[in-house]
């Protein structure tokens, strides 16, 4: 079958999102409502915060990740997966929403308004990307997957391994392959420098709230850079608030 010429190619734009999309990670989120669950002790809550706090302060680093994904993966081994899918819908009702960055989540309907595909690439489980997707009316998610046995319950190990780093770069490019995607016409959107080969992979990349490493990368090569401030997720909320009490 003949490849899709580039002129008549889909344009999509990929979004990562822990300090991407949203403030912080979306791992640790999961382990705050775990813990308000009581799947969590309070001694995990804490090492969670100060990891969030690093992660917020510095940027991930491979080690950081591994930590947290190992203890978000002890979390759910276990449990149903129906049970994980709704923790997931809790932790975004809850935590994730009050605390997505307004200007990223403006920029990727944006994207959809322009009938561009949206995707959220992450490390964090699949159900998470998929759901946040739905939420914002977002293409779909691409994330880890995590293994579940026959009767549906998850073991805390992975198929495969983390969507993570150059992991990111060959995802969207199977994913570009399959629904005729131009990725030399499309956007990508990440904080983090172990992001750089799905950022490469684009002809428009986007350095957003940009780790030191990323933002030095970024400067050099001339890609944009967006540097969005915790004050406007407040400022959301407030308008939020005042729009509710209107009504």
């Amino acid at each position: 079958m003949p490849e899709t010429p580039i002129e008549t190619k889909k344009v999509a734009a990929f979004f990562d999102l822990d300090n991407t999309l949203l403030r912080g990670s979306s791992s640790f989120l999961f382990g705050k409502a775990a813990f308000d669950r009581k799947f969590l002790g309070r001694r995990d809550i804490w090492r969670f915060a100060w990891q969030q706090f690093r992660f917020i302060k510095r940027g991930e680093s491979a080690g950081m990740m591994k930590h947290i994904e190992d203890r978000a993966l002890g979390l759910v081994a276990g449990h149903r997966a129906d049970e994980m899918q709704q923790m997931v819908i809790d932790v975004y009702d809850e935590y994730i929403a009050p605390k997505l960055w307004p200007e990223t989540v403006r920029l990727a309907k944006d994207h959809i308004a322009k009938g561009r595909e949206v995707w959220i690439v992450t490390a964090s489980p699949i159900e998470m990307a998929q759901h946040i997707a739905n939420q914002l009316g977002l293409t779909g998610g691409l994330g880890t997957i995590v293994h579940r046995d026959e009767n549906g319950i998850l073991t805390g190990q992975l198929d495969g391994r983390p969507l993570h780093g150059a992991l990111k770069a060959k995802a969207i490019k199977q994913l570009a392959k399959e629904r005729g995607i131009s990725l030399k016409k499309s956007y990508a959107y990440s904080d983090s420098f172990n992001d750089l080969p799905m950022l490469g992979r684009v002809g428009h990349p986007v350095a957003v709230n940009p780790d030191k490493q990323l933002l030095k990368y970024a400067e050099l090569t001339g890609w944009k850079i967006l540097d969005f401030k915790k004050r406007e997720i407040r400022q959301a909320a407030k308008a939020k608030r005042k729009a509710a009490r209107e009504l």
